[in-house]
């Protein structure tokens, strides 16, 4: 991406230089997962975990009808880990796994060559556009994957809205910039009035396009999607922009593309968007409440069962990272995204 002359970027065209430029992007030019990397997502910390979705999808394709031929297709699928022990679960559920296409969607070619070499299976297939995707049903996956998507931040002050930028005319001295906008024409487009009892708006033009495809796509040919990721379901939103390095926060402007840029996603407005389609709904829970209703600590028993006890302990330590309240288990939270008429609820038995 070449810098406008201006370089004054709105927000999310700055974070999208900063983690996706062809050559100075986060995503782009290295690894940022694991103990080595700059954070650590579920399927690193266990692969518990990528074996509680796997079954949590073979009982999802069930209540599709186990329909002979469905997509499971995995948005942003970080170093592969996850979709390499699904695979691996899968196959033990051989109607399930012959049914099954794999797919993954992914933005940098650099991840595409690291998850290669992590799944060597001819049994995948990588899609740079969704919409391209088969008409068979497909289970989209998104762990992590929004939380990196570009946002833009709004906040509203006496005389109107106004829209963050970045300006980068000396990009070892950067700095944020406001500019006035008129939010009615950003809620005609998101159909919806986004604007709404808020002060500060974090939202991602990207991340709405996404849901408007994927919900497109489950009304036409069936299917769902779960995603796990952190957020808060207040209707209120927050400031919640952070970069981080090496497993630390960081300042946004600084390390430029060095750093990961997220943010805490806003559940309510997903929820909001997703009510404008006739035939979709969603259903929402936290980690904690999702992994134990799927059946994790037992899973961690019977496994647990012929190990050595420092590799038990050190088992159970990694499934509470994945479940502990004042780890994982609140902060991260699970919404399914399924046609109407489908009443799945495993997973979500609040």
């Amino acid at each position: 991406m070449k810098l406008a002359k201006t370089n004054n970027l709105p927000l999310d065209q700055f974070i999208n230089f900063a983690l996706y430029d062809k050559d100075k992007g986060f995503y782009m030019k290295k690894n940022p997962f694991g103990e080595d990397g700059d954070f650590i997502t579920a399927p690193n910390i266990t692969r518990l975990f990528s074996e509680i979705i796997a079954i949590w999808t073979i009982t999802f394709w069930k209540s599709l009808g186990s329909p002979k031929k469905f997509n499971l297709l995995e948005l942003g699928a970080g170093n592969g880990e996850m979709m390499k022990v699904i695979d691996e679960t899968l196959i033990n559920f051989p109607e399930c796994y012959n049914a099954c296409n794999f797919v993954i969607h992914e933005k940098s070619d650099f991840l595409i060559n690291e998850q290669k070499k992590n799944l060597n299976s001819k049994k995948f297939l990588w899609l740079k556009d969704i919409e391209k995707i088969n008409s068979n049903p497909t289970i989209f996956l998104a762990n992590e994957f929004f939380d990196a998507v570009p946002i833009k931040q709004f906040f509203k002050k006496k005389d109107g809205w106004f829209e963050r930028f970045v300006n980068l005319s000396d990009p070892k001295k950067a700095e944020f910039k406001e500019e006035k906008i008129d939010i009615e024409k950003i809620e005609k487009y998101l159909n919806f009035e986004i604007s709404k009892n808020q002060n500060i708006i974090e939202y991602s033009p990207d991340t709405f396009k996404y849901l408007r495809t994927i919900c497109d796509l489950v009304q036409k040919n069936d299917g769902g999607m779960l995603i796990i990721d952190y957020g808060y379901a207040d209707s209120k939103m927050h400031e919640t922009l952070q970069a981080v390095n090496n497993h630390k926060y960081s300042n946004i402007l600084e390390n430029i593309g060095d750093s990961d840029i997220t943010y805490n996603i806003n559940f309510h407005s997903f929820e909001k968007f997703i009510s404008q389609f006739k035939e979709i709904n969603s259903i929402f829970t936290n980690q904690k409440k999702f992994l134990t209703s799927m059946g994790i600590l037992q899973r961690a028993e019977i496994i647990s069962k012929n190990i050595a006890f420092s590799k038990k302990a050190d088992l159970f330590y990694r499934v509470r990272r994945l479940i502990d309240d004042k780890q994982m288990g609140e902060l991260f939270k699970v919404m399914l995204i399924k046609n109407k008429k489908n009443n799945f609820r495993t997973g979500f038995q609040n």
